[in-house]
């Protein structure tokens, strides 16, 4: 029975990873694998370095130790949205000989196929950062625009306002 890893990632502390967790299991259950650990980042953006994704860089971690063969993932955009990162990622698994399922996809790197499926899914997913980016600066351009402020509101710290009276 080949060991598994599930990994699963939300953008936000509104968001949960229940539903992805859910489903990874069953398909884990679905391929006669043996779950060995859930790696979980809440709130944190895929456009983060792996410092920044404790789960992350343990799965990471796991892989190298070799604790399991097989990392299974809701979707490209849940382990990241820069190419370069996702094609590190992807050399760094395999390179101890770990592969990677992407349920969303169907897309399994044990195959060259799933490589180059993988490869292109990277793109679309750094493509989709750049717009989402994009998109933002555009609706803060347009707030300034308007005489809207931009960013965390500033409170004066009480001491400072009593020095003013």
């Amino acid at each position: 029975m080949t060991r598994c890893a599930i990994y699963a990632r939300c953008s936000t502390d509104e968001q949960t990873t229940a539903n992805q967790l859910d489903v990874l299991r069953d398909v884990a259950r679905l391929k006669g694998l043996t779950i060995v650990k859930e790696f979980i980042d809440d709130g944190v953006s895929g456009a983060r370095g792996r410092d920044k994704r404790k789960g992350f860089d343990e799965l990471l971690k796991g892989a190298t130790r070799k604790d399991f063969d097989m990392i299974i993932v809701w979707s490209v955009d849940r382990l990241g949205r820069n190419i370069s990162d996702l094609i590190s990622f992807l050399n760094e698994i395999q390179s101890v000989e770990c592969d990677l399922y992407l349920h969303q996809n169907g897309i399994d790197t044990s195959t060259p196929t799933g490589r180059l499926m993988f490869g292109m899914l990277s793109l679309f997913a750094d493509f989709e950062r750049s717009m989402i980016s994009e998109r933002t600066k555009a609706g803060m351009e347009r707030a300034r625009r308007q005489g809207r402020r931009i960013g965390r509101s500033y409170l004066m710290p009480r001491e400072f306002l009593h020095q003013q009276r």
